[in-house]
């Protein structure tokens, strides 16, 4: 019987799995991969407080050691289902089941690609899924954006103080985001909306030079030049699962507000696969050490 199981190894589980065993609680991980998340196929982080330069997979790797190191388990199966029995949670995985007093959902959420040769190859050598991570690299530089929400108004927005030129491409003749957003971004000089346009094909055989994109409507298509491609259509939690015992919003995500608490007496959940705004690094760790408190707390309680 284990105190804490914690499903995922990305930053917010392994951040609950630190404040989980300083609070003297016996804490199990579960990951099906591996630990480290979507960061470690970050080149650099520069946006972590009290770390200038680090790279993901050097950042993932001291957390996964500062978790173990502390006496967290760590074990590579897949949760396939959690049953709540009360006092006691079972998680069954795909080659046995384990249990605990409280579990922490802290299975993230993975950016949804576009679906182009050589996609996964150029990430991180050009193709991005975080402009607030990642466009200081691009400084002065031409680059393009794929999406029509705000989040890829934001990442335009964002972009367009760092890079030479900015291209945001979307697929619809209209932007499902904000019109405010969009009202600033037309009046950026250095921006250039290609509305009615998909992308088609990654130039660059070692780090991206240029997009091919095809207009919808009139079949015309053309190569631009960009150094960067940041990818902005949408995110996919992996919650299905286990939604028997954690609400989810259309989107998937679980529900829970900054207490990292569902509605579910002993059940977490931290990071990007919870109902939030702001999805990153720094947000994922903060959340990780909430509902580790949390569940702490409710231990205590018992």
């Amino acid at each position: 019987m284990y105190d804490m199981i914690i499903i995922g190894a990305g930053p917010a589980g392994l951040s609950a799995a630190v404040y989980g065993q300083r609070g003297g609680k016996k804490t199990l991980i579960l990951d099906e991969k591996g630990y480290g998340g979507q960061i470690i196929n970050t080149p650099e982080v520069e946006n972590y407080p009290g770390i200038k330069s680090v790279s993901g997979f050097q950042l993932a790797s001291q957390m996964y050691e500062q978790a173990t190191e502390l006496g967290a388990e760590l074990v590579f199966e897949k949760a396939v289902q959690v049953i709540d029995e009360g006092r006691k949670k079972v998680v069954k995985t795909q080659n046995g089941q384990y249990e605990a007093k409280t579990v922490i959902f802290a299975t993230g959420a993975k950016n949804r690609p576009l679906g182009l040769e050589r996609e996964e190859q150029l990430t991180g050598a050009g193709i991005s899924y975080c402009a607030t991570c990642d466009g200081a690299f691009f400084r002065n530089k031409d680059v393009a954006v794929i999406g029509g929400g705000n989040t890829a108004l934001e990442d335009a927005e964002v972009l367009a103080g760092i890079a030479n030129k900015v291209y945001l491409i979307h697929r619809r003749d209209t932007f499902r985001g904000d019109t405010a957003n969009v009202k600033r971004l037309l009046s950026k000089d250095n921006v250039v909306i290609l509305l009615d346009t998909v992308p088609e094909e990654l130039m660059g055989e070692h780090r991206v030079t240029g997009l091919r994109v095809r207009n919808v409507k009139t079949g015309e298509e053309r190569q631009i030049e960009v150094s960067g491609v940041f990818v902005a259509i949408g995110q996919i939690p992996d919650n299905k699962a286990f939604e028997n015992v954690a609400a989810l919003d259309q989107s998937g995500y679980i529900k829970a507000d900054e207490s990292c608490m569902t509605e579910r007496p002993g059940i977490f959940t931290a990071g990007d696969c919870r109902t939030k705004k702001v999805r990153q690094l720094a947000t994922a760790a903060a959340d990780g050490a909430v509902a580790a408190l949390a569940a702490i707390e409710y231990m205590n309680g018992l």
